[in-house]
């Protein structure tokens, strides 16, 4: 079935169901922000957008899609002649999804989605609205899957790989012994940890369920004496099966954590509402109190220990290796007339599997020529790529999973012949780009304080890239990562703000994308460090941690300060020292070249 017959189909189903508004967000069952196996895709299947974020909504007249300024562009061209209206989030008079579900259900209307994939705050919350209209909700029924029928993949059942010790500094006994200290300061009985990302960081476990993204589908659920570890047996080889007895950890069935959530009662049971879907919630017994919170780990996770410092460290100069001689190699060949966007995103690829204790990608690389560049999370396919020419940019996002870290980093490559215009643009981003990474700010400070320094040279212009500035990255775990970011929006219930921490680790990416024409964009990770303690406060500055050089054949030098031209030849200093002992020959030479001094 092409779109319009799979939304056709579904309205079918919603006459049969009497079922008025029909939701399909973009999470997977532990309610995954960005990326999800290819089972959970239901938003993309009924709309034929494929990128990883926003939601599909279904009337009998009307079926929308939302997303993010991330994807404007794309989802312009996938939802051509589908019939889908692209609803662009935050640009004035388009509503957020959620209120439109609200005012699109009609007085004693009938709302529905399936709870296993949407949250227990947002259900309360529409709940609560709904019933100023007497209007009701459907949860039990997965239409979007009935639709979708034998052709849905199937759940992946990958299997588990311990992450060692010297990766991550502490224990699997040591992590669960700082998860209980927390559960004991905040009075509660039972943690139910559903993140993805949440067992695996406690227990130092990892798997390949999510494609770029090293976790298992799995819950946990922690008490003062017993841990329990959701999995599909599936999963299991008899060292992690043996790991585990070890760790002291419980394995039970994937499907029985409802069931051993109806068995509480009377307990404090801490559990992120959010996070937490709406099936799950519905087996706990109202004996129970509900601790409405954040995992502890997420905080855990995003401050990273002495080791995973260390370990992130060394993965981004095995990265920056890659970098450097992928970038060598466009530059040596892009003349030469047979180079591709596919081509180039493989070369990488190849460059990245060669290096020691490699995993995987930790994202699909963007390799976006010219206009291509614009859409933020455009991707080449052996169906759809563009000819790389020696001349403009070629954008390129990527990043690397190593088994002592994860890395994320965007270059964007001068292949020739630019204008005037075009190094403007190119170095107002890397302006902004150093400005943000030469903060010093008092301890307190959250991501949205800082943001406006990456931003201000594309304001002056005009200009905004309609996404934040930069994200946290895991710990061999999720490239996107929370609490921490550097944003412009307003903190939400959704999006809260978050004090920066020494020991977290940032990204700072600004961009300018000229809708068919053109992408720039200049990303770096940034680890949280110390600066100094005084009669003010504690003041704490970045330390850029990935190395690998700019495009200095794209920078004007008459936009940058001369504290940002030293700034710009220290971190090039800093890149050949890291990086030059790992190449020999012509490679060598070249990098020498080009992390060169400039000078205004």
């Amino acid at each position: 079935m092409n779109v319009k017959e799979r939304i056709a189909a579904m309205r079918s189903l919603m006459k049969e169901k009497k079922i008025d508004v029909y939701y399909i967000p973009n999470e997977d069952d532990h309610l995954s922000e960005e990326y999800t196996a290819d089972y959970f895709k239901c938003k993309s299947y009924l709309s034929g957008f494929s990128g990883d974020s926003g939601c599909t909504v279904i009337t009998q007249d009307f079926a929308g899609l939302w997303t993010d300024g991330r994807y404007f562009t794309q989802a312009e061209g996938e939802l051509k002649g589908t019939g889908v209206k692209l609803m662009r989030m935050r640009q004035p008079g388009v509503p957020d999804a959620l209120q439109f579900l609200i005012d699109a259900t009609p007085e004693k209307g009938v709302l529905g989605f399936f709870g296993e994939v949407v949250s227990t705050a947002n259900v309360k919350m529409l709940a609560a609205a709904l019933k100023q209209k007497h209007a009701s909700i459907v949860l039990s029924e997965d239409l979007a899957g009935q639709v979708w029928g034998s052709e849905r993949p199937k759940m992946p059942e990958e299997k588990l790989f311990v992450l060692e010790k010297k990766y991550t500094g502490e224990d699997a006994k040591t992590r669960i012994e700082r998860v209980r200290e927390a559960m004991r300061a905040n009075h509660a009985d039972v943690l139910v940890l559903t993140a993805l990302e949440d067992p695996c960081w406690m227990l130092n476990i990892r798997g390949n369920d999510i494609a770029c993204t090293p976790v298992s589908y799995a819950f946990a659920i922690v008490t003062a004496k017993k841990v329990s570890y959701y999995v599909d047996s599936a999963k299991l080889t008899p060292e992690v099966r043996k790991y585990f007895k070890a760790q002291g950890v419980t394995v039970r069935p994937y499907a029985a954590v409802a069931e051993d959530l109806m068995g509480f009662h009377d307990q404090i049971i801490w559990a992120d509402l959010s996070k937490l879907n709406a099936y799950l919630y519905a087996h706990l017994d109202t004996s129970n109190s509900v601790l409405n919170a954040k995992s502890p780990i997420e905080l855990f996770r995003a401050i990273k220990n002495s080791t995973e410092i260390r370990s992130t460290k060394h993965a981004h100069v095995k990265d920056g290796t890659a970098m450097v001689k992928f970038l060598y190699w466009v530059k040596q060949n892009v003349s030469k007339g047979n180079m591709t966007e596919l081509s180039a995103q493989n070369k990488l690829y190849a460059l990245r599997e060669a290096e020691k204790d490699y995993i995987e990608p930790s994202f699909e690389t963007i390799a976006a020529y010219q206009e291509n560049g614009a859409m933020m999370h455009y991707t080449a396919t052996e169906d759809n790529y563009a000819e790389v020419k020696d001349r403009g940019f070629l954008l390129v996002d990527s990043g690397g999973t190593y088994k002592d870290g994860s890395t994320d980093i965007t270059r964007t490559i001068a292949l020739g012949g630019l204008t005037a215009e075009e190094k403007k643009l190119y170095t107002l981003v890397l302006k902004g780009h150093l400005d943000l990474m030469a903060a010093v700010f008092l301890h307190g400070t959250a991501g949205n304080n800082l943001d406006i320094l990456a931003r201000r040279p594309m304001w002056n212009l005009s200009i905004d890239y309609q996404c934040g500035t930069g994200h946290g990255v895991g710990h061999v775990l999720g490239v996107h990562e929370g609490p921490q970011s550097i944003r412009n929006f307003l903190p939400t219930a959704a999006r809260p703000s978050h004090v920066l921490e020494e020991g977290m680790i940032v990204t700072d990416e600004p961009g300018i994308y000229l809708p068919h024409k053109l992408g720039i964009r200049i990303e770096n990770e940034l680890l949280v460090v110390k600066e100094t303690k005084n009669f003010y406060g504690t003041f704490l500055k970045f330390e850029p941690i990935t190395y690998c050089p700019y495009d200095v054949d794209a920078i004007d030098p008459q936009y940058l300060e001369q504290c940002e031209v030293d700034q710009l030849n220290a971190y090039h200093q800093m890149v050949y020292e890291k990086i030059s002992p790992n190449l020999a020959g012509k490679e060598k030479t070249w990098l020498r070249k080009v992390t060169r001094p400039i000078t205004k």
